[in-house]
């Protein structure tokens, strides 16, 4: 089972004070005699799309009465660059770059999505060694994304320090990828058959001192904000997202297991894998971890807090996913050491069409390939888990407080580059 850290204890207080406190704001003071109806009138707000708690451009029209969000309409397109028309007209190799741009937190996920795809349609069958890579660089990624998650939530709710103390801890990961690219945020390293490159020489003990170093400072963050009693009150029972409410709306990532659901194609569970609707791809299956899910610890289940809890979690469980990685990995050689499959440069993929998915760090990230024998899809098409989740959102920040409204957002982790594309 996975185990969480146990909360504070709360300070030392007299509980009559405390009693006295809620009666004094619970009970009018008797000189009130009678209660005067006022008049409200309901305002459209703007929130976005420059609103730094958007993440992105993201317009969301509020209609309030007061403090009161009556209703919450996202509006998108602001950053629509035709990214799946653009894969029609370039060849399979070519496009690998332009997914980096959707979800541009966690491009790795993203080349992978894409390259399983083709991989599929093409049969190709990767060597083992490059199965390892993939797995390793990508939940390096989910750690990165949710670092992201983490810094930029705190930020939304006015805590300064997490912003801080995430960045330093991603800095870490940019330098492992740097190693093995050359570049910091559009990675483009996975390619059609593989990797663009081997791992460097002494890479993985790299990965090993990030890992002794960046294990313990979960549990600060933990310290430092989750347990906040502050955090607690803008987070607990603001936002649920009942379990009924997740498959009505197809939500996936932190969304669906933050409401209780183990939704996770690295892991499957039995009801899912036996009906045939998803199974766990690469080499998952050989590998030790845990789905994590929401609880209603500290308030609801499917809350925003049991949202930022998954994510919290998630970090640790894909520090266990590399670890193993690590011990297993084929070393360079022949056969099922090799980094990459040897392919044409005229790349043609038989005829036919193929619909794979990817677990990425938001959420599940399919893409609908058609070839027609060419160097060019004929037909592509990206289901971005990040607009999926979007779409609940009129759902959850329905009869809240204008103030839960960042928390709601923040806690749906939205990339516009993914929504928009």
């Amino acid at each position: 089972m996975m185990t969480r850290p146990s909360p504070p204890a709360p300070p030392d207080a007299d509980a009559d004070d405390r009693t006295a406190t809620r009666s004094f704001l619970i009970e009018p003071p008797e000189s009130v005699e009678e209660v005067v109806d006022v008049a409200t009138e309901e305002m459209l707000v703007n929130m976005g799309p420059q609103h730094p708690s958007t993440h992105g451009v993201l317009r969301i029209v509020l209609r309030t009465d007061g403090e009161m969000v009556l209703e919450a309409i996202p509006h998108i397109g602001y950053l629509h660059r035709c990214a799946e028309k653009i894969a029609e007209n370039v060849p399979y190799y070519q496009y690998v770059p332009y997914t980096d741009r959707m979800d541009y937190v966690a491009g790795m996920n993203e080349n992978w999505a894409f390259c399983r795809a083709v991989e599929q349609l093409a049969d190709i069958q990767l060597p083992r060694r490059a199965e390892f890579i993939r797995i390793l660089i990508c939940e390096l990624n989910r750690i990165a994304s949710h670092l992201v998650s983490f810094g930029t939530y705190g930020l939304d709710l006015g805590a300064f320090t997490p912003f801080l103390w995430a960045f330093r801890e991603r800095e870490y990961i940019l330098d492992l990828f740097e190693m093995v690219c050359g570049a910091r945020l559009t990675y483009s390293y996975f390619t059609i058959g593989g990797s663009t490159h081997d791992l460097p020489e002494g890479y993985l003990e790299k990965v090993g001192e990030f890992l002794d170093y960046f294990e313990p400072k979960v549990e600060e963050y933990h310290r430092l904000l989750t347990w906040n009693h502050i955090f607690i009150k803008r987070t607990a029972n603001v936002g649920v997202c009942p379990p009924d409410l997740c498959h009505r709306y197809a939500l996936t990532g932190p969304m669906i297991r933050g409401s209780g659901i183990p939704y996770d194609l690295r892991r499957l569970p039995a009801e899912y894998a036996q009906s045939g609707t998803a199974t766990s791809y690469s080499l998952y299956d050989e590998l030790d971890f845990e789905v994590c899910i929401g609880d209603g610890e500290v308030g609801t289940l499917g809350d925003c807090w049991d949202r930022y809890m998954v994510r919290m979690e998630e970090m640790k469980q894909s520090c266990r996913i590399i670890r193993q990685c690590i011990e297993r990995i084929p070393p360079p050689g022949e056969r099922e050491g090799r980094y990459r499959v040897k392919l044409p440069r005229n790349f043609k993929p038989p005829a036919g069409e193929v619909y794979i998915e990817t677990e990425n760090p938001r959420g599940v990230l399919g893409f609908f390939v058609e070839s027609q024998g060419g160097t060019m899809p004929y037909r592509c098409k990206a289901r971005a888990a990040t607009f999926c989740n979007l779409s609940v959102t009129p759902e959850l920040c329905r009869d809240v407080m204008l103030a839960d409204v960042p928390a709601i957002i923040g806690s749906i982790d939205v990339v516009m580059g993914q929504v928009d594309r």
